[in-house]
């Protein structure tokens, strides 16, 4: 049950396990000395020549400061920059978007997939990680928010789609039911507003596990395959609320 608990955190950490990988062609922002946060670049390979950096750090908050470290909101920076001379080429910059608390905010990752909006258009994701606290009721979630590159800027276009959760209720000892639901998303032949949809793929798991006969059993249980089509409404790509992070 300790290996099952543990799985089932390590979703969330998927994040914050890209956010320590070290890429030998770009370089990290900075973040300030003592300030929680996380800071990842990745080349781009669908653009030589270019690097997304992503920065995320805690906001200053004083009527919070009895919070535990590591607890409140945190913006986001991105940026793609030239690795050949690191001049910004675009950016984008946003206040509050992640909140740690119960749920604690735990990395962030880039994703350079082949995500092909247009025929000369490709968007990039970026996955943030979260954990819950509670060892009775574990819970761990990945969320992924698509961006694209308009002149120098840079522009959301999908926000927060939930691609992968745990989560559980158990005695902590070994009754208890498990659930685990992991998600694709693939480039649809159609469109809506100059945009190829998406079509995501929701796979959903579980386990029950019990005492019988002095032993801890597990049976497992596999869900139906679900597809969701995702259109884009001229602004951004429309997410049911059940897809959408907290």
């Amino acid at each position: 049950m300790t290996l099952k608990y543990s799985w089932l955190g390590c979703v969330a950490m998927s994040g914050a396990l890209g956010a320590t990988q070290a890429y030998a062609e770009c370089v990290t922002p900075p973040l300030p000395e003592g300030v929680p946060g996380y800071s990842v670049c990745k080349d781009w390979p669908a653009y030589s020549g270019q690097t997304i950096t992503a920065l995320s750090q805690i906001e200053p908050d004083s009527t919070h400061s009895d919070e535990p470290d590591g607890m409140g909101m945190y913006d986001l920076k991105l940026a793609v920059v030239s690795n050949v001379d690191g001049k910004p080429l675009a950016h984008y910059s946003k206040a509050s978007v992640f909140s740690s608390d119960a749920i604690r905010f735990d990395g962030l990752s880039i994703d350079t997939a082949r995500y092909k909006l247009t025929s000369d258009l490709r968007a990039f994701g970026v996955r943030a990680g979260f954990t819950g606290s509670s060892r009775a009721n574990p819970f761990g979630e990945s969320q992924l928010s698509l961006y694209v590159r308009e002149g120098n800027t840079l522009r959301p276009v999908l926000e927060q789609l939930v691609i992968e959760s745990a989560s559980g209720e158990w005695d902590t000892n070994c009754a208890g039911e498990f659930s685990n639901i992991k998600r694709t998303l693939d480039i649809a032949k159609t469109s809506s507003h100059g945009f190829a949809d998406l079509i995501v793929k929701s796979v959903t798991t579980g386990s029950q596990d019990s005492v019988k006969n002095g032993e801890c059993e597990s049976k497992d249980t596999v869900g139906k395959t679900v597809l969701t089509t995702l259109r884009y409404d001229g602004q951004r790509y429309v997410v049911p609320k059940e897809l959408q992070g907290s």
